[in-house]
């Protein structure tokens, strides 16, 4: 028994490795840092909010800050996903959990000089979960992904000219991952002749027997950087670009808990016990003492790829503001995904992501000195290929809708409100562990709702 454990172990943490999964942009990459800029469905490398955020979409844009001033800003962005995969054969679906997802935000921007800003943000660029019931069809490739990558942003921006300025900044990148999945006992070898399953032996298709839970944290370094070009007063233009990263965890930990079947055996089984005797009773050593499958410490990398954003923003009048911008992600550095353990054996997972495109029109309409309205409208390609369309990544190409509005409150308080709703393209997609064919089709979609509030001081 031992040598059929080890065996299923290395199989299903491949699957588990594969979670990197449903995002709310391109690959796993979040893009709603400010209720301003969300509301103009993230256009803001050509013009930067006035709230802080300008150190995420444009560091050059820190310069701004006029001499002496300051600006605190807090918030968030509140992710309600919905999603559900369809069995072609038997029509049954599985849905997600129902439940909300927060992205913080918080920045601090101060004007030194008439040429020389500085500031601090924390902020999420990368960050996922997706969290199917235990009981769903994809659970054995995974039930449960989470991946937190909190950056903090400690930034300098400088005028070189009335028309032009640089920015840059280190992101610091504190990185949580958790990865989790059941194994189905009716489709593991058996160390006998003609290597038979359990499933051959009658176990029934979809019995649990196995949960597993890979976690840990770890740091990374990168750095953003910032262009801003005014050439004349109605007309700018913006480059920003972002770092990417390989973050290696090296002290994960694997744990793994017995799911009981609730089996008992026959007379006559084939590991010569006697009749009545659990089938959880013969695996349950594996799970204690020195087995394969007791908690132990592993490792793995992940790594986040390099974005260029290019924008424009145009006043069209003196009350409308029109913007575009596009972005450039290489997600083909998550090209392969391997993971390392104590008592288990080296494993490597494809993953064979493509580099992408994402297109946003905004624009922005002041209804009064003090307050102004806000829509916008996002296109872009899903990074995963066929392959890994699984309910760890049910991705694909997306339309994404925006609007919002931001007004004063009082002398120095600003509150930025957004809504965003996100449309994708339904995707044929599997939940068996191995590559294609597919046998099924995921749908998604989300609504995501924004506020920051900025104190200028």
């Amino acid at each position: 028994m031992r040598r059929f454990l080890v065996c299923l172990a290395v199989g299903s943490l491949v699957n588990l490795s594969a979670a990197p999964g449903t995002a709310f942009a391109q690959g796993y990459s979040v893009n709603e840092h400010s209720a301003c800029a969300t509301g103009r469905a993230g256009t803001a490398v050509a013009s930067p909010c006035p709230d802080g955020s300008a150190m995420v979409y444009n560091p050059a844009g820190v310069a701004l800050q006029k001499k002496g001033t300051a600006v605190l800003t807090v918030g968030g962005t509140f992710i309600a996903p919905s999603g559900k995969f369809t069995d072609d054969n038997t029509g049954l679906e599985s849905r997600l959990n129902d439940k909300v997802f927060p992205i913080p935000q918080f920045y601090y921007q101060r004007g030194i000089t008439d040429r020389f800003g500085v500031g601090l943000g924390v902020f999420a660029p990368y960050g996922l979960t997706t969290d199917w019931p235990t009981s769903s069809q994809g659970r054995y490739l995974g039930y449960k992904s989470v991946i937190r990558a909190i950056y903090v942003q400690p930034t300098v921006a400088a005028k070189i000219t009335d028309q032009i300025m640089i920015g840059a900044g280190f992101d610091v990148n504190f990185l949580h991952l958790q990865l989790r999945q059941r194994v189905d006992l009716s489709t593991q070898v058996l160390p006998l002749p003609g290597n038979p399953t359990f499933g051959n032996l009658g176990i029934p298709t979809g019995t649990d027997f196995a949960d597993a839970n890979l976690h840990g944290n770890a740091t990374g370094v990168g750095y953003h950087l910032g262009l801003l070009i005014k050439p004349v007063d109605r007309f700018s233009l913006g480059v920003r670009y972002m770092s990417r990263q390989k973050v290696t965890v090296d002290n994960a930990t694997a744990d793994f808990a017995q799911v009981s079947t609730g089996i008992i055996l026959a007379a006559g089984n084939p590991f010569g016990v006697p009749a009545g005797t659990p089938l959880d009773a013969i695996v349950a050593g594996e799970f204690t003492g020195s087995g394969p499958l007791t908690s132990q410490k592993g490792s793995t990398a992940l790594r986040m790829p390099e974005q260029l954003t290019l924008g424009v923003a145009v006043d069209v009048t003196k009350k409308f503001m029109a913007l575009f911008d596009a972005t450039y992600s290489n997600w083909r550095v998550f090209d392969t995904l391997g993971l390392t353990f104590e008592k288990l054996p080296a494993v490597a997972l494809p993953e064979e992501f493509q580099k992408v495109w994402a297109y946003r029109i905004g624009g922005e309409y002041a209804v009064s000195p003090s307050t102004a309205i806000r829509l916008g409208y996002i296109n872009h390609d899903g990074a995963a290929p066929p392959q890994t369309v699984t309910p760890n990544l049910p991705e694909g190409a997306r339309a994404e809708f925006t609007g919002g509005v931001g007004t004063k409150l009082g002398q120095n308080l600003h509150v930025d409100l957004a809504y965003m709703y996100i449309d994708q393209a339904d995707r044929r997609g599997r939940t068996a562990p191995n590559p294609p064919p597919a046998n099924g089709l995921y749908k998604f979609h989300a609504h995501l709702f924004g506020a920051t509030f900025t104190y200028a001081f």
